[in-house]
């Protein structure tokens, strides 16, 4: 696995704005496929020892994916992506929130808009997200329940899940 490749976690508290920024050793085509196909989000979604397990999902505006980020002894937490745009191979957005298994949204965690850009370079992609919060106090709520840590553990699971596939 390359271990030179960037990785940028960034905290704006002013916008109440995280911004990551992650290479990866892979074709935009197949990093395009483990962000927007569920079999492929429920190998790497999840930071270890925790997965996700995906309900339902369809990838399209208007579109969404119900899921459950599932612990080791056996905790689920569920989520909700709405999809609101996409633009294939190049971009899509969508508002996350924590839900109950039937995708209804828990309103004491406000949710979020996660913007998704991907940039196909000689060898590697590019993936830049913006995830901004309705106030400073939702995004200090999900740092201090771990979301860095988590966020980055997972996105190594995808670093190693291209490792083991050939582009």
């Amino acid at each position: 696995m390359n271990t030179n490749l960037t990785f940028d976690f960034t905290v704006d508290k002013k916008t109440s704005t995280v911004y990551v920024k992650k290479e990866f050793a892979a074709a935009l085509n197949l990093v395009w496929d483990a962000y927007t196909k569920a079999e492929l989000l429920d190998k790497w979604w999840g930071p270890k020892p925790w997965f996700t397990k995906t309900k339902s999902m369809e990838f399209k505006e208007g579109g969404r994916r119900l899921y459950a980020m599932c612990g080791p002894e056996g905790q689920e937490h569920w989520a909700l992506a709405d999809f609101t745009s996409i633009s294939p191979k190049t971009n899509f957005q969508f508002l996350s929130g924590f839900c109950d298994n039937e995708g209804n949204i828990n309103n004491e965690i406000p949710r979020s808009e996660w913007n998704i850009d991907f940039d196909d370079k000689e060898n590697t992609t590019f993936v830049t997200i913006a995830i901004k919060h309705k106030s400073l106090d939702n995004l200090e709520q999900m740092l201090a329940m771990g979301f860095k840590e988590g966020f980055t553990v997972a996105l190594n699971g995808l670093d190693e899940l291209f490792a083991n596939t050939k582009n």
